[in-house]
């Protein structure tokens, strides 16, 4: 099985989770950052992932775009969705299913919320300002769910086999 996990990242978070994400998958696995490759070769793929992080509750445009340009061969693969988002609870399922169209929701084998993450170092002063007043943090901090990735990998990775019904 060939996998190609494609995310955009905007402070390197949404990376390091695809990166570890790829280490738990089975078969061949690829990365693609849609900001250096907008446009990879889905026909290679058997399975695609979709990765990106949430900024003021919207999930980046090279997502959206990558997403509406390729529905169709998108919705004919087996799918997983997963965010990066500080949110927890309801309000971060609730970016979830705004992050990607339902169309791909519908078809989505597996979803996934996994955490993340306030880099000071990473952000410019306006980010930090914005971080500082609407999320009241004061220093850079890590909510990464590594368990939420090991689940997520073995979701995409189980065998659906109808005939295991007819036992």
């Amino acid at each position: 099985m060939k996998t190609l996990i494609s995310y955009s990242t905007s402070h390197g978070c949404t990376e390091n989770t695809a990166r570890e994400l790829k280490e738990h998958l089975g078969g061949e696995v690829q990365l693609a950052n849609l900001k250096d490759n907008p446009n990879p070769e889905l026909e290679k793929f058997d399975r695609i992932i979709i990765g990106g992080s949430i900024h003021a509750g919207q999930i980046q445009k090279r997502v959206k775009d990558f997403c509406a340009k390729n529905m169709d061969e998108l919705k004919a693969k087996e799918l997983g969705l997963f965010i990066c988002c500080m949110e927890e609870g309801e309000n971060a399922q609730k970016q979830l299913r705004n992050a990607f169209p339902e169309e791909l929701h519908e078809v989505a084998k597996s979803t996934a919320i996994f955490g993340g993450e306030f880099d000071f170092e990473k952000m410019n002063f306006f980010e930090k300002m914005v971080v500082k007043k609407v999320a009241k943090v004061k220093a850079s901090t890590s909510k990464i769910d590594h368990q939420a990735i090991q689940k997520f990998s073995k979701r995409m990775d189980k065998i659906f086999n109808p005939f295991l019904f007819l036992v």
